[in-house]
């Protein structure tokens, strides 16, 4: 019997949104977060990785930079701590590379996680889809928003031209006249 996808969710979605990062322009997890999520030992889930090397091309798969290790050293505040693996620089895995890691990787846990890492993905890429096209209409909106403005703007010009020359009559029909007057 299949289970429902309720029963499939093993953790709940904050914790794994919690530890995707933008790394490079990407967005990745990495690897000390995945053993944890997978309750294995890091090293054995780079070890895996590395005895199928060829699986992960740049684009699945990259190791941190010294930078951006003393980059995320900085962010986090301490290199001491082992649980915080920042002795030795993390592999940051990508959506395509988390795929690639379930077939490397094959406990029940493992798969099941990254069934659900792989939804979550599916889910930030429709909310970004679906941002994009209301940024859109919010830009085009603008865009006539601005039109209008401009229109609205030289409206009032023209009141103001309007409201000076019929004050400029008003003024003219009420000055002091000089001369001659008859009745």
């Amino acid at each position: 019997m299949k289970k429902n996808v309720d029963e499939q969710t093993i953790l709940p979605d904050d914790v794994i949104i919690s530890k995707i990062y933008l790394i490079r322009g990407k967005k990745v997890m990495l690897d000390r977060d995945l053993a944890d999520l997978y309750n294995v030992d890091t090293k054995q889930l780079k070890r895996a990785v590395r005895r199928n090397i060829e699986r992960f091309p740049d684009d699945f798969m990259f190791e941190l930079s010294k930078q951006e290790l003393a980059n995320w050293r900085y962010q986090i505040g301490t290199s001491n701590s082992e649980r915080m693996g920042l002795r030795i620089a993390p592999f940051a895995f990508t959506e395509y590379g988390l795929l690639m890691l379930a077939s490397v990787l094959n406990s029940e846990r493992a798969i099941q996680i990254n069934i659900q890492i792989v939804r979550i993905f599916s889910r930030m890429r429709t909310m970004i889809e679906s941002h994009k096209e209301i940024l859109n209409k919010l830009e085009q909106l603008e865009k006539k928003d601005l039109e209008l403005d401009e229109k609205v703007t030289l409206i009032f010009e023209y009141l103001k031209e309007l409201e000076q020359t019929k004050k400029e009559e008003t003024e003219f029909k009420q000055r002091k006249r000089i001369g001659f007057k008859t009745n």
